[in-house]
């Protein structure tokens, strides 16, 4: 069986001009690597706060690199700059508003500003493309309440069997009749 291949996407001005080091998609890959069980390669790039660089990486990890899963973290707050959702968007062919408001739901029990957080997901062909927020704890907390639905989603667009350890994060699939 071939590695998934998931694509880590950290939009960040100053981490990709070296600022500062990228945690975020640090925090991604960790949260990922607790996961799964089965062996998946990450595709991982640092960029700036840039719509067209943000649309030109997610079509290149979706079209060209075959990615099953691309997850960004930053961008989707009320600043100027923060364009994550707009560009995901940009490039999707349907969108996937439950992620998002799941996410926004789960982060209210944490923090009021929740509200202010834009996340959203979509699907690009066989790509499902998530929004996540830039914090690492915030990362966590919204990876765990939506993963769940992730691989079944996978499945659905006849994407690559993730496995995970369920003693982590127990996947939702539907039992066969």
């Amino acid at each position: 069986m071939a590695k998934a291949k998931i694509g880590i996407v950290t939009v960040s001005d100053r981490a990709s001009a070296g600022v500062y080091e990228d945690i975020s998609g640090k925090a991604i890959i960790e949260t990922l690597n607790a996961y799964l069980t089965s062996e998946w390669e990450s595709v991982y790039e640092v960029i700036p706060d840039e719509r067209e660089v943000i649309e030109a990486t997610l079509k290149r990890m979706a079209d060209e690199d075959g990615c099953c899963l691309v997850v960004t973290t930053g961008g989707t707050g009320p600043a100027k700059r923060d364009v994550t959702p707009e560009a995901t968007e940009a490039v999707c062919d349907r969108m996937m508003p439950g992620f998002g408001e799941l996410m926004r739901a789960e982060s209210l029990k944490f923090v009021p500003t929740a509200i202010l957080s834009r996340q959203t997901a979509g699907l690009r062909d066989d790509t499902l493309i998530v929004n996540l927020p830039g914090k690492p704890k915030s990362i966590r907390e919204c990876l765990d309440a939506v993963f769940p639905a992730i691989p079944y989603c996978i499945d659905l667009m006849e994407g690559p069997f993730l496995e995970c350890d369920e003693t982590v994060i127990k996947p939702f699939r539907p039992k066969a009749k």
